[in-house]
């Protein structure tokens, strides 16, 4: 069940590559996303995310792939935009 829209969805070219080498499909991190598992952040994090669900403020998640790549996937506070990128394409 989805806690929030993620509005339009978009993946840079890093996490596109990142997704083909680990031989893993987006929506697997997007569903978990849209239902409130942040992945590999810390507890303050979690609880922010948690927070902004319920505010309208950004919500941030990072998730390891099976390369152990993290990507990190973001949705504006508008909720009209959700991004997969790698740390880096920050």
């Amino acid at each position: 069940m989805d806690r929030f829209p993620l509005g339009r969805l978009m993946m840079t070219p890093g996490a596109l590559r990142a997704m083909v080498e680990a031989q893993t499909q987006p929506i697997v991190y997007l569903a978990r996303h849209a239902s409130g598992d942040w992945g590999n952040v810390d507890r303050e994090d979690w609880a922010t995310n948690d927070r902004a669900v319920d505010h309208g403020a950004r919500v941030v998640s990072s998730y390891t792939l099976p390369t152990n790549t993290v990507v990190w996937c973001i949705t504006e506070s508008d909720r009209s935009l959700t991004t997969l990128l790698l740390p880096d394409e920050y």
